[in-house]
């Protein structure tokens, strides 16, 4: 799906982020807050050095069909994600989230399900090697993988796996995760009656 209006800024997030009702989303409003004061207050928010926090990209990959999602058990984390990752100083969040997908996943022709961001998130993001603790201000979107995509496992991860709602949620999805799991139930359940 092209969206028509080319590369996204800064300027262009922020509008983005002030125009997303989230009337049903209250839990992310607070989210949506602190990133339109990171965008305000720090030049270098799209920046992975930045600290105490920074922007990433998150993709919530579906099936054609909509009934299974794709997680990674990520190596770093040890736990069962999304894709996602850093804008190395990229503003378009998007793109990123598109080009981490594609990276972590190994499927082309991700199709973009909405313009407007699936999720809202900000997590902590224990030290690492040389980096300290830090937060990930996460703007998500879903994408649509093509039918028949056939998944490849990065670096990046220990396993691919495509799950349904309900073995997702046998994952101990908490948090974030959870939340994304619970409003693709919510479409998947409308779309079947």
């Amino acid at each position: 799906m092209e969206l028509g209006w080319g590369m996204m800024d800064r300027n262009e997030l922020r509008r983005l982020l002030e125009e997303l009702d989230l009337t049903e989303r209250p839990e992310e409003g607070e989210a949506r807050r602190r990133m339109v004061d990171l965008l305000d207050g720090e030049p270098g928010c799209f920046d992975r050095k930045t600290f105490p926090g920074h922007f990433t990209g998150g993709a919530f990959v579906v099936s054609a069909d909509g009934s299974r999602v794709l997680l990674n058990h990520h190596r770093k984390l040890n736990r069962w994600l999304s894709f996602g990752g850093h804008c190395v100083g990229e503003e378009d969040v998007l793109e990123v989230a598109k080009r981490e997908a594609f990276e972590e996943s190994g499927i082309k022709g991700l199709i973009v399900a909405s313009a407007r961001p699936w999720d809202l998130d900000i997590h902590t993001i224990p030290a690492y090697g040389e980096e300290p603790e830090h937060e990930h201000f996460d703007i998500r979107w879903m994408l649509i993988a093509p039918e028949g995509a056939d998944a490849v496992c990065s670096d990046e991860s220990h396993e691919l796996a495509w799950f349904s709602a309900l073995e997702a949620e046998t994952k101990a999805l908490g948090g974030s995760m959870g939340r994304m799991v619970s409003k693709w139930q919510a479409i998947v359940a409308f779309r079947n009656h």
